[in-house]
Order: structure tokens, then C-alpha cells, then sequence
């Protein structure tokens, strides 16, 4: 069966990438506005709707554009030399365009409580240092991508499962290190509510903190898929 068109893929990952941040950052509009900010209960929904939201993506969308939805997967593809440079660059612009707007959409069906409740936008909890937030931001990041590397990208890997798993470390690092960065892990994810605050004349996008969700992810990512690639090839030769 022919790969479909560029074109074609980019609409996937803008769909797929609108859907992710509509639910999971709608999920936390929904905890500020309606339960005046999440609980321990709450950030556990919270997980979990970003992790649904990645696994219905995964199988609605995977066959067609491999289901990135975020840059940094994109970006870790291109690094190992398996996704053309010029189909990277389409899909991580297609990304920050549906994070966009997803977030937008947000507003326009809240009206300016989101706004007023951040948009779901990531920043370092209290307490947290720069270098803290890019820290956790790297770890989990590795994290995912360890987990999309050994359960879609290897051969190897069982086939049919990588949507579960993938949604589950994805819930399982936002419950876990939520409340110390914001459990990003995807450059995209951020941006939208960044920009969308900025837009739409919101106070929370603080933009001196947002290279926390370019940096972090983006290290730990290529670092897990390097890492990966090593520890396959050796498993392989064995």
C-alpha cells in the first residue's frame, strides 16, 4: 500500500496534535474553573485524559502519520535517521499549529475563565529552579521516548500494544512530576497554551521559562533514542 502524501500526514499530526492538547489541557481548564484547581484526584484525571488522548490518537492516526504529535518524537526520528528532514520540518510546524489552535478553541468555548486559568500552560511549581524544571523535563521526556521506541519504532516490539503503553507513561509522568514542571514533555503542548495566553491577553505565559520545554525534552528524548538504538543493536548481534 503507497504511503500517503505529505500533505495528507501533516493534516493527521495536526488533527492528532489538536486533539491531545483540546482534552488534556481542557482537562486542567476544567480542574481550575470548576474545582478551583486539581487534587490529588484531579491530577490523576488529568494523567489520564492526556494519556487517552495520545492512545485513541495512536490508533486513529498511526497508520497514516505514524502519530508524532509532538515535535521532539519528530525531531528524535530525524536524529536517528529515520524520518527526511523535509517531512520533519512539516510535521513539527503542523504540531505547534494544532497545539495553537486547540488552545484557541479552548477560549472560544470557556471565554476568558481559561484564559484567566492559564490554558493549562506549563511552568515550574513553586520552589522549582530552572535547571530542576529542564531536569524533570529530560527524564520523563526519556521516559516516553524509550517507551515509543521499544513499543512502536522496533520491529520487534508486539504489535498492537504501543498505544497502551505509550498512554500510560505518558499518564504515569503527569501524575508523578506534574506539579514540579508541568509534565510536558512535548514542545508543542506548550507552546499552544503559550502562545494562546499571549494572544488572547492572558498574565500566566511567563516566555523566560518556556526554553524549559524546548531544552528538556528535547535533550532527554534524543538521548533515550540514541540510547535505545544502542542497547537494540546489541540485543540484536547477541
Amino acid at each position: 500500500m503507497p504511503q500517503p502524501t505529505l500533505a495528507k500526514r501533516a493534516i493527521a499530526e495536526l488533527i492528532g496534535t489538536f486533539v491531545l492538547v483540546f482534552l488534556g489541557t481542557g482537562s486542567v481548564v476544567t480542574m481550575v474553573t470548576v474545582f478551583d484547581g486539581p487534587d490529588m484526584g484531579g491530577l490523576l484525571l488529568i494523567g489520564l485524559a492526556f494519556g487517552f488522548a495520545v492512545l485513541v490518537m495512536i490508533y486513529a492516526f498511526g497508520h497514516i502519520s505514524g502519530t508524532h504529535i509532538n515535535p521532539v518524537v519528530s525531531i528524535c526520528l530525524w536524529a536517528t535517521g529515520r524520518f527526511p528532514a523535509k517531512d520533519m520540518v512539516t510535521y513539527v510546524v503542523v504540531q505547534l499549529i494544532g497545539a495553537f489552535l486547540a488552545s484557541s478553541v479552548i477560549v472560544a468555548i470557556w471565554g476568558q475563565r481559561a484564559v484567566d486559568a492559564g490554558l493549562g500552560i506549563t511552568l515550574p511549581g513553586e520552589g522549582v529552579s530552572y535547571g530542576q524544571a529542564i531536569l524533570v523535563e529530560l527524564v520523563t521526556t526519556a521516559f516516553l521516548i524509550l517507551v515509543i521506541w521499544g513499543s512502536a519504532v522496533d520491529s520487534r516490539a508486539p504489535s498492537g500494544f504501543a498505544g497502551v503503553a505509550i498512554g500510560i507513561v505518558v499518564a504515569a509522568d503527569i501524575i508523578v512530576t506534574g506539579p514540579i514542571a508541568g509534565a510536558s514533555m512535548n514542545t508543542a503542548r506548550s507552546f499552544g497554551p503559550f502562545l494562546a495566553e499571549t494572544v488572547y491577553g492572558g498574565s500566566a505565559a511567563d516566555w523566560a521559562k518556556f526554553p524549559i520545554y524546548i531544552i528538556g525534552p528535547i535533550v532527554g528524548g534524543l538521548i533515550a533514542a540514541f540510547v535505545f538504538d544502542y542497547v537494540a543493536s546489541l540485543k540484536k548481534a547477541a
